[in-house]
């Protein structure tokens, strides 16, 4: 399982808040390839989860567009009991389990997993326990570098980006030209 932090992860941590006709809009942007490596790791059989501790809409339309296994927002940040009632839930060990942070927040569940893994903008307490420190920023395609590094190291890279390609180069008979 790869778990995922949103703010700082899967987007650059900044927040667009502003008012549109007397309701409260939060905006966060995310970055798309990040959105095809969540879908290239399910492709390859593996679950993936979003723990956050901030609740946002922005954040439940992008985990339903993303098919995540599960989203977990807590505005209380408690990432690490909400991880132990996943791993349990689903059945997964915590050395099945890696996660990307970037934050304080972040620091307990990564303490848990196998795999902590700290984006390029993370802050230096996350980055020393981190196992694997990303080049790329949170927002900035971080969450594609691992799943690349992932993927190729179980050897599933080449085969999971081609399968996609042949899946889009497909000629439908019948379609318009």
């Amino acid at each position: 399982m790869v778990g995922l932090d949103v703010d700082g992860v899967l987007t650059d941590g900044g927040l667009y808040i502003g008012d549109a006709g007397g309701t409260p809009v939060e905006l966060k942007r995310y970055d798309i390839q990040d959105g095809l490596a969540i879908r290239f790791l399910r492709d390859a059989g593996i679950r993936v989860v979003i723990i956050t501790g901030r609740e946002s809409e922005s954040v439940r339309i992008r985990a339903r567009e993303l098919e995540v296994d599960d989203l977990v927002q807590d505005r209380h940040a408690r990432k690490l009991p909400a991880l132990l009632r996943l791993l349990d839930r689903l059945n997964i060990s915590p050395e099945e389990t890696a996660f990307i942070g970037d934050d304080f927040p972040d620091m307990g569940v990564m303490r848990m997993v196998a795999l902590p893994v700290a984006v390029g903008n993370a802050v230096p307490e996350i980055r020393a326990i981190s196992t694997v420190r990303l080049e790329r920023e949170g927002g900035r395609g971080a969450v594609r570098e691992f799943t690349e590094l992932l993927l190729k190291a179980r050897g599933e890279w080449k085969e999971i980006v081609e399968r996609y390609v042949a899946e889009r180069s497909a000629v439908m008979h019948g379609a318009a030209q």
